[in-house]
């Protein structure tokens, strides 16, 4: 994927998903009587400002996109003129200071739900849930799944994709349902009811649980008929055509599709003879496939892929779309789900129950930002939904420098019926700082290991 497409959509999404967030601290402290000095969209230089009145706030674009900030009056971080003082922050009630620094992260969950609904109502195209082969000694394989059946329900909830059946799975497990209904009709619409049972020992992370699992989408045998064929790849380099019928390669007779692709895969930088059938005459091309690096190995790649018939293709795809009424309470729904697992990932995470490597940093989210870009716009407002809800989540975790820390020491001021000390403050927010740098390192480390991987 190209770098440049990447970095674009990652700075889009990060820069709309964390300046949305200051947005929410604004607006609440605008409605509060609170004076706002700054609002900058953006970090460091500034590239633009407008100021209506010297004494009213300031709009800011700033240099580095990567989010923003809101600078009010406040007594604590510099002298406040004296006509100013009722409007800072810090001589605000208990209760308006509370809205003010929970009102970004509650934006956040606030947008997801936007996201959501909005996804819900343009409406996803997605393969069938219809099994492929069940690996032998998978949980699939010891809850009785058959290739060819088509799972149509999880639980009370539909799911007429594989990614919305595999969501709504995966979810489940790791909510801690260890027994889950689901509900499969096989090729002559005979319904019937299988049960997983997962262990805790099978939600380490969501990528363990879909290994342990062992199910995977069908697909069906092709014949091996060129589609695409992209102009920087070997099969355009040697003359290989839309339509053209593979009928051997290196005197092997290929018979389906995925003979071939795996053929190609095992001669990367090797020459292939190859003999075609082209509007019903043979001819023969030699092809030498690129190298493509794939884990620990390296792998063949032409630049083809495999022409689908077009009722084929409709009988394996489904949409799924609410109306924009059914939509609200669906993505609300959606919304508390991925607040609550992304809760309850990060509690295993702290007690030890998960791996650290379901923690994403920079440069896997930059990364999952390109790729849903390049599905569409609904895999792109989806992917923001999934982030809004981390960076809301995240939020409100009850740690010093986040908003979460400064909501504990509020809750604490309640209790105590004073404010906690500026010292005490200070210092746990040096641990918090400490916690969080930690975080992201750890985070930058684990992106730097699987771009190796």
């Amino acid at each position: 994927m190209d770098l440049l497409h990447t970095v674009f959509y990652f700075i889009v999404a990060i820069g709309i998903l964390v300046s949305f967030h200051e947005f929410g601290h604004f607006w609440v402290a605008r409605k509060c009587g609170v004076k706002v000095i700054r609002f900058s969209v953006g970090f460091g230089k500034i590239l633009w400002s407008y100021q209506k009145a010297p004494d009213s706030t300031e709009y800011v674009l700033s240099a580095i996109p990567l989010g923003g900030y809101v600078k009010m009056v406040d007594e604590r971080e510099g002298e406040v003129k004296k006509e100013d003082l009722p409007f800072a922050f810090n001589r605000q009630s208990l209760p308006v200071r509370t809205a003010i620094v929970a009102a970004g992260p509650m934006f956040n969950l606030a947008l997801a739900v936007v996201f959501f609904w909005s996804v819900l109502v343009i409406g996803e195209t997605g393969m069938k849930p219809i099994l492929g082969k069940v690996e032998l000694g998978s949980i699939a394989a010891q809850s009785g799944f058959v290739e060819g059946e088509e799972i149509i329900a999880i639980g009370d909830k539909e799911t007429p994709t594989w990614s919305e059946a595999m969501g709504v799975l995966i979810s489940k497990a790791l909510d801690g349902d260890q027994d889950i209904s689901v509900t499969v009709k096989d090729a002559n619409q005979l319904q019937s009811t299988r049960k997983i049972t997962v262990s805790e020992d099978d939600t380490q992370s969501p990528d363990f649980f879909y290994k342990r699992l062992g199910l995977k989408p069908w697909s069906p045998k092709l014949k091996p008929i060129i589609g695409d064929v992209l102009p920087d790849g070997s099969a355009f380099a040697a003359g290989l055509q839309k339509n053209d019928l593979i009928i051997s390669a290196d005197a092997k007779p290929i018979e389906e599709w995925m003979q071939w692709v795996t053929y190609v895969k095992e001669h990367p930088g090797t020459a292939i003879n190859i003999v075609i059938e082209r509007k019903g005459t043979r001819a023969e091309f030699t092809v030498i496939p690129k190298s493509i690096p794939a884990g620990n190995k390296t792998e063949g790649q032409i630049g083809a892929t495999v022409f689908v018939p077009e009722g084929l293709l409709k009988s394996l795809t489904a949409e799924y779309k609410l109306s924009p009424l059914a939509a609200i309470p669906a993505a609300l729904k959606t919304t508390y789900y991925y607040s609550f697992t992304t809760l309850k990932m990060m509690g295993k995470m702290l007690i030890g129950k998960a791996s650290v490597e379901n923690l994403s940093g920079p440069i896997s989210i930059a990364q999952y930002a390109g790729q849903s870009a390049s599905m569409g716009l609904v895999h792109f407002i989806k992917f923001m939904a999934l982030v809004s809800v981390s960076l809301g989540v995240l939020n409100l975790l009850p740690i010093p420098v986040l908003d979460g820390g400064h909501l504990l020491f509020f809750a604490v001021e309640g209790i105590k019926g004073q404010p906690v000390s500026d010292r005490v403050q200070l210092f746990f927010q040096q641990i918090g700082m400490t916690l969080l740098v930690s975080l992201m390192i750890l985070a930058m480390v684990l992106d730097v290991q699987r771009l190796f991987d």
